[in-house]
């Protein structure tokens, strides 16, 4: 691959979220680069561990690019009730606060308030 993380350097870098930066504590898209990173490297536990909806952004990626393709060849629309769906949207809204529930849940189990603090720009 054009970029080999062999040494596991993303691990201990900073994030460039401003409300990890101000506060400690992980927004809902906080590692999902980090997660998109580990899996184009073909490292998917650790991708997972990072977000869940990192390979799951890689993947709706390249479907849009081939679906467009698909729908500039062919003069047609597909899945246009789909990605205006307003059900499916709440939906992906839910699971998306559930997760970001229970990844709070575990960063707190996880880290100390000293811990949580060093991660901000105040520790």
């Amino acid at each position: 691959m054009w970029f080999q993380n062999s040494n596991n350097s993303l691990d201990t870098e900073q994030s460039f979220c401003p409300l990890k930066m101000v506060t400690g504590f992980p927004c809902p898209s906080c590692g999902i680069t980090k997660s998109i990173v580990y899996f184009y490297d073909g490292n998917l536990l650790k991708s997972l561990s990072y977000h869940l909806f990192g390979p799951l952004v890689v993947g709706f990626c390249l479907f849009i690019i081939v679906l467009f393709l698909v729908e500039l060849k062919t003069k047609k629309t597909y899945f246009r009730a789909w990605f205006f769906n307003r059900k499916l949207a709440y939906y992906l809204a839910a699971f998306l606060i559930g997760y970001h529930v229970i990844r709070l849940v575990l960063f707190i189990k996880e880290n100390n308030w000293d811990s949580i603090v060093e991660q901000s720009i105040w520790g």
